[in-house]
């Protein structure tokens, strides 16, 4: 496959991960939180195992890989889907998109804490200016300063998020890419599970019976979070991840300017002048400069 058919495509998985901000936060209006995770992951997952089932190349993982999958799944699916629906239910799908760029440098962090990776001072550096990009869009980003519970849930959100890609990090020395996205997004579902009954049984759960709506979840489930995490993987695969990270600074500016046009969210400088500490400080965190390491 060509070259310029993958970055068509990293380019194409930007575009649909920046929508995928504004189509949750215009499902929410119809569906309850937890339902809606659970059903969006539900549709994800029957659609990996359909193509895994086409395949037929699923690797079975050892008793460790599972110990490892279930964390994965947890952290990164339970969690992250639980804290991303609950905040983005009292934020915005612009600050969303913003908070949660920030987590290359959180899972760079978590992992000089608990891998004991180095450390670079440019990493330093890159998560100072996006820590600030952060501050920026938590106390002036809303309607009034202060901070927002749907952004405190953001970050934890995207806090998971980065702990769950340790998890990846030490699965895909053993297991592709392909299988550990499978397993994970299963995993993660079969957890969800109890919380959307507990969602039932307390009187919460609600959801749409507009067919416009299933087909938005559906649609949003399969071609915006399966088919394009094939295309990511395999933009990666093709050209590099230092050139596929770069199509990452397109997705919260999507998510700014959909969500302006398709749910009326007013476009905040707070928003361009954090977005554009956090686009600079992860890009400068990821820039691969022959400097000292910074040491225990």
């Amino acid at each position: 496959m060509s070259e310029r058919l993958i970055m068509l495509k990293l380019l194409i998985v930007s575009l649909l991960w920046g929508c995928n901000y504004v189509a949750s936060a215009y499902l929410l209006r119809d569906f309850s939180p937890i339902f809606l995770s659970f059903s969006r992951l539900l549709v994800t997952s029957l659609f990996l195992i359909s193509v895994a089932l086409i395949k037929g190349n699923l690797k079975r993982p050892t008793m460790q890989q599972w110990i490892l999958l279930c964390f994965a799944g947890v952290f990164g699916t339970l969690l992250n889907q639980l804290f991303y629906f609950k905040g983005l239910m009292h934020s915005i799908a612009g600050n969303a998109a913003l908070i949660i760029a920030l987590s290359p440098i959180a899972t760079t962090f978590l992992a000089r804490i608990f891998l004991k990776e180095n450390i670079t001072w440019f990493k330093l550096i890159g998560a100072s200016i996006a820590l600030s990009g952060v501050g920026f869009i938590v106390l002036y980003g809303s309607k009034s300063f202060g901070i927002s519970t749907g952004d405190v849930f953001i970050l934890l959100a995207m806090l998971t998020l980065s702990i769950s890609l340790l998890f990846i990090r030490k699965l895909t020395v053993s297991l592709s890419s392909f299988d550990v996205t499978i397993y994970a997004t299963v995993i993660g579902t079969i957890f969800m599970t109890p919380a959307a009954i507990i969602e039932f049984a307390q009187g919460n759960l609600h959801y749409s019976v507009q067919t416009l709506s299933w087909i938005l979840l559906i649609g949003v489930a399969v071609i915006g979070q399966g088919l394009a995490g094939f295309w990511w993987n395999e933009g990666i695969s093709v050209v590099g991840a230092s050139t596929s990270s770069m199509f990452m600074n397109i997705p919260p500016f999507v998510a700014i300017v959909v969500a302006f046009f398709v749910l009326g969210d007013p476009i905040r400088n707070a928003q361009i002048a954090g977005g554009l500490l956090i686009l600079t400080g992860v890009a400068l965190s990821n820039k691969r400069f022959k400097v000292k390491t910074v040491s225990s």
